[in-house]
């Protein structure tokens, strides 16, 4: 009987450790409990000065379904990064919530997230629904990671304004589909393949003071939570004599 009552125990303790685990394993689409507030002096997009530096893009991304975020941001890494939010009062507010892209960062209120005036209203469950939130100006919300997903679009090159042939080179990532951060660009040339890692200056803009000559290819490192990493290559270059406030299509895409 002392050998059954034994036994009874451990495949309780393994039954049990099992279980923590899967948790574990799922908790990647847990939600956290937060407040967010909304922009109170832009139009229903967002804007196009945020923290990313991705200028009017910024704004009009995804709808105009935006955020700014506190210690999302990463100091840069959470640009482009997709969250489901939705808020929390039964009364006003759906079971989706709405999809929101990193742009910018701040905080107000004890806030992780200000979102645009649309996104803001987006959670609501009518548009009566959606006037009653905007009138509380904060809520409480949860969130969690998602996917970002651009149908039709590829990761696209935004080459700054301010960089100047041959000497600057300054550019942000736009389009980037999926759940993963870039934490690593390097800038290669395509003859002899010798590869640069670039700086993350602020935002999502990556630089360098002596970029390669010739045609250039991009290299990006892909990291997720679960530290998963991987590296990705543009079927597109970057042409020889490229300019300040092109853009350039990379050819490829993320799976999601």
């Amino acid at each position: 009987m002392a050998l059954s009552i034994q036994s009874l125990l451990i495949l309780f303790t393994t039954l049990l450790l099992k279980e923590t685990l899967v948790v574990a394993e799922t908790c990647s689409n847990c939600f956290t409990h937060s407040r967010a507030a909304y922009y109170p002096n832009s139009d229903e997009q967002g804007t196009d000065v945020g923290a990313c530096c991705f200028g009017s893009f910024g704004a009009t991304i995804n709808g105009g379904d935006v955020s700014a975020v506190s210690d999302l941001y990463r100091n840069g890494v959470g640009c482009g990064a997709c969250y489901q939010v939705r808020c929390t009062n039964s009364n006003y507010c759906s079971d989706t919530g709405v999809t929101v892209v990193i742009t910018d960062q701040g905080s107000s209120h004890d806030t992780d997230f200000i979102l645009s005036q649309r996104a803001f209203g987006r959670m609501a469950q009518t548009k009566d629904a959606a006037a009653s939130l905007l009138a509380l100006g904060v809520v409480d919300i949860e969130y969690r990671r998602v996917s970002c997903s651009y149908p039709n679009k590829n990761i696209t090159i935004k080459i700054d304004e301010n960089s100047n042939y041959p000497h600057y080179f300054a550019f942000v990532l736009w389009y980037q589909q999926g759940d993963k951060d870039i934490t690593a660009v390097q800038l290669c040339e395509t003859q002899n393949f010798v590869c640069k890692l670039l700086d993350r200056s602020h935002g999502a803009v990556w630089t360098t003071n002596s970029p390669p000559s010739g045609p250039l290819s991009l290299r990006m490192l892909l990291s997720g939570e679960d530290g998963d990493e991987s590296w990705i290559i543009p079927v597109n270059n970057i042409p020889e004599n490229w300019k300040g406030g092109e853009t350039y299509d990379t050819g490829v895409q993320i799976n999601v």
